[in-house]
């Protein structure tokens, strides 16, 4: 991803603390464990800005269990657990990484290896310190015609994990609208449905909204090509609105490029607040709501 900061050599290093928020705010979505430094560096750093909680987020086996048991360890941290959209077909296919997620390492295939897979995915989700069962999804950008059966299985399993275990469902939705609305429709959606690093227009906006899932925009919305996601922002009932990282992704502009984390929310906030033209006191507050009802916390 290209650097909108000029200077090669800024583009690998960390951009600098925000201005810090008035009104604590929550990461909805970040991965700790794919940041450099220690998760007590980040926290402190994020909670010196005003960002005082952030969701954990799973993305494999190895991924949920770290994040269940950080979670379990740091008051700040709260975990979603799944199995990440590009992983599924990964366990199926015994893909080493060509279609697999961001962390994975070879596992042996097969329809019974997604089998013991969500088994222990379900497991993680009844833990009291676990929010939410996420990200899961349909990702029809990295994942061919071949991992998308194996893929469905596995987000229409963790829809009913979630219902099962009263948590929230974190959605990774990847050139894949129809078809997530669409078996959201069919299972039944939980009470708690988050869109992670919403990436819908406004007309998908209005159907979430019909639908009271709740939105997460994250850097990518200050993007300049991203208009359609600030549209979406526009439309957006308030109360159903997130904000988070995705960090170590996504990075904010003017930081785009450079690595990614928890402390650049505020950055984000402010962006959303120009979109909404509300004074950004309002839209955190209403933030920090909003991500205490969605992860029930």
């Amino acid at each position: 991803m290209p650097s909108s900061v000029s200077g090669a050599s800024d583009k690998n290093a960390a951009p600098p603390l925000p201005e810090p928020l008035r009104v604590p705010v929550a990461d909805s979505h970040t991965h700790l464990d794919m940041q450099s430094g220690t998760v007590e560096e980040g926290l402190a750093k994020a909670a010196s800005v005003g960002v005082t909680t952030v969701v954990q987020v799973g993305c494999d086996l190895n991924g949920s269990r770290w994040a269940a048991e950080t979670a379990a360890a740091y008051d700040a941290v709260h975990a979603t657990v799944a199995l990440h959209p590009n992983e599924a077909p990964r366990i199926v296919h015994g893909d080493p990484g060509g279609a697999g997620s961001r962390q994975g390492a070879r596992q042996p295939g097969g329809d019974a290896a997604l089998d013991d897979a969500l088994a222990e995915i379900d497991r993680l989700a009844a833990l009291p310190h676990v929010k939410g069962v996420g990200e899961t999804g349909l990702d029809n950008f990295r994942t061919g015609l071949e991992g998308r059966a194996a893929q469905e299985r596995s987000f229409r399993a963790h829809i009913e994990i979630a219902k099962r275990h009263g948590k929230a469902l974190v959605i990774h939705d990847r050139d894949a609208h129809a078809d997530v609305l669409r078996i959201l429709k069919e299972e039944g959606a939980p009470e708690r449905t988050v869109f992670h690093c919403y990436s819908g227009d406004a007309a998908m906006a209005e159907v979430c909204a019909r639908a009271g899932y709740f939105m997460s925009f994250a850097g990518n919305m200050t993007f300049k090509n991203a208009q359609p996601l600030r549209d979406a922002l526009a439309v957006a009932p308030l109360g159903l609105v997130l904000v988070e990282t995705d960090a170590p992704f996504l990075t904010p502009a003017p930081y785009r490029g450079r690595p990614n984390a928890p402390y650049l929310v505020p950055v984000t906030v402010r962006a959303m607040a120009a979109v909404r033209g509300i004074d950004e006191d309002t839209l955190a507050t209403s933030l920090s709501a909003n991500t205490a009802r969605a992860f029930d916390y």
